[in-house]
């Protein structure tokens, strides 16, 4: 088969369709490894502003030479943030090039060394293969397959493993994680222009997923800009990957502005999940977390809109908090500012009430208060 080169593309052309059994089971997302320069501080924004809890630590006290890697946990969360301990090392290349941000999305599987025998079957290009890890509290095996940019996706096969989650970490004592997040809702990619179609076909065709929303420049556009979007699952709904492209409009769009800052296709976002959205984003904004803001015009209209919810409409435009309405139920849902000094890399906070989709009726007013961060940042 023709293989396209490792920075092109993480896929092969001309591989077979997915057959109908399921050869590719996932048991939902381990864990997310982000790439930071100082560690240390990520970890402190992470426990002290987002409110989760250090619980594994790896560095050069265990043995670690290359990286110091803090794990941070909260409900089904896992945080892993890795920082170089050379200059001249890969993961301090990377963090050059693209700044703080998601490097691994890491996918818990029954079986590592058959998810990466299936996925480069399928057409993925192989990274590492099958390799375990061991230490006095069992084996972990793993695996690690490309996607777009210089993500990866790596399989992780934990079961009957009782160690602080990897060998090679210790576990970290005191502090209690808050009860914000229960889980991740979905993880975002941007793309180039003309790659999204590429890589739905990846996703279908490696992992089995399914389109279960897509849309066009007409959907997501302003004034001045536009992007496409599809949002790409598993079939049992524990994974969610929506894939982002820019269109063509009179401003560049904020798929543009990630792009070049990242210096190219990489995680945009991350949706963690919330039972209860309002005491959420209070508690996050009193301890300094930064979050895009809706004119009180958007809330003037809401009621007609979104109809009759639990919620006080009065905290939701206190706070920013938008609302959207689905066939099945509403959601809830804010964004913050990005998480470092590029324009990269940000978090979205959501709270479902039945509604599957992804905030279509809010599109507008989230992208108008994205150009306006745009804007002030000399990038519209």
């Amino acid at each position: 088969m023709e293989v396209k080169t490792a920075q092109d593309t993480g896929l092969r052309s001309a591989t077979p369709p997915v057959p109908q059994n399921d050869e590719m089971p996932l048991l939902g997302i381990d864990h997310v490894e982000l790439y930071v320069g100082n560690g240390v501080q990520a970890s402190h924004f992470f426990t002290h502003a987002l409110g989760f809890r250090e619980t594994a630590y790896a560095g050069l006290e265990t043995g670690m030479r290359d990286r110091s890697c803090h794990l941070v946990e909260q409900g089904r969360i896992r945080f892993l943030l890795t920082s170089p301990l050379h200059g001249s090392n890969e993961i301090a290349r990377h963090i050059s090039e693209h700044g703080d941000g998601v490097k691994v999305v890491a996918l818990a599987v029954p079986d590592a060394e058959d998810a990466y025998r299936v996925a480069v079957r399928r057409g993925a290009r192989g990274l590492r293969e099958p390799y375990e890890k061991s230490d006095e509290h069992g084996a972990v095996r793993l695996s690690t397959i490309a996607t777009y940019g210089e993500t990866v996706h790596t399989f992780v096969e934990r079961d009957g493993y009782d160690g602080a989650f990897l060998p090679g970490f210790e576990p970290v004592e005191g502090g209690e994680a808050a009860d914000h997040f229960k889980g991740i809702d979905h993880v975002v990619g941007n793309v180039e222009l003309g790659r999204m179609e590429e890589w739905v076909a990846y996703y279908q065709r490696v992992f089995g997923f399914t389109e279960m929303i897509r849309f066009s420049d007409e959907d997501i556009s302003t004034e001045y800009s536009a992007l496409m979007s599809k949002v790409m699952a598993d079939g049992k709904g524990r994974i969610k990957f929506p894939i982002n492209e820019p269109a063509e409009g009179q401003r560049k769009s904020q798929i543009e502005e990630f792009l070049e800052f990242h210096g190219g296709p990489g995680v945009q976002h991350i949706a963690l999940a919330t039972t209860d959205i309002v005491d959420t984003v209070r508690t996050l904004q009193d301890r300094g977390v930064q979050f895009l803001r809706t004119p009180d015009s958007y809330y003037q209209e809401l009621p007609e809109r979104i109809g009759e919810i639990d919620e006080d409409l009065a905290d939701l435009n206190e706070l920013g908090i938008l609302a959207d309405r689905d066939d099945e139920g509403y959601l809830l849902q804010i964004f913050s500012k990005p998480l470092a000094d590029r324009p990269t890399l940000f978090i979205e906070v959501i709270e479902r009430h039945g509604a599957r989709g992804f905030g279509e009726g809010n599109f507008k007013a989230l992208f108008e208060a994205i150009e306006r961060e745009q804007e002030r940042r000399g990038n519209l």
